[in-house]
């Protein structure tokens, strides 16, 4: 991958940490516990203590998302950077756009 690419790709990979490092903090205050004292009725509490556990794995899922990004923004300027990891063949643009943190070629992602 050439230089400009490696450029490109860098400042994608920041932009996308960047709004997790927002959006985490925003489930973060949103996954709170809910205190019992709170005042609001039984179905109420129920549907935010759903809305809390649906928050919670969005949140789970975002730090992995994060951690993930973390790593790719640490190799994009290696030479393997966009190199799948098991077959060794470049990873598509196309897939390196949509998620700049992929290590596999869609073919190996599936297997």
């Amino acid at each position: 991958m050439d230089k400009g690419k490696q450029k490109f790709f860098k400042e994608k990979i920041l932009s996308a940490i960047k709004i997790l490092h927002v959006k985490i903090a925003e489930l973060k205050e949103v996954t709170k516990p809910i205190s019992p004292d709170v005042a609001i009725g039984r179905i109420s509490r129920m549907d935010a203590i759903n809305n809390k556990s649906v928050n919670e794995a969005t949140l789970r899922t975002a730090e992995n998302k994060l951690t993930k990004l973390e790593m790719a923004i640490e190799k994009v300027n290696d030479s393997k950077f966009g190199i799948c990891i098991r077959c060794g063949q470049e990873i598509p643009e196309g897939r390196l756009m949509i998620m700049p943190e992929s290590i596999k070629c869609v073919n190996c992602a599936q297997q």
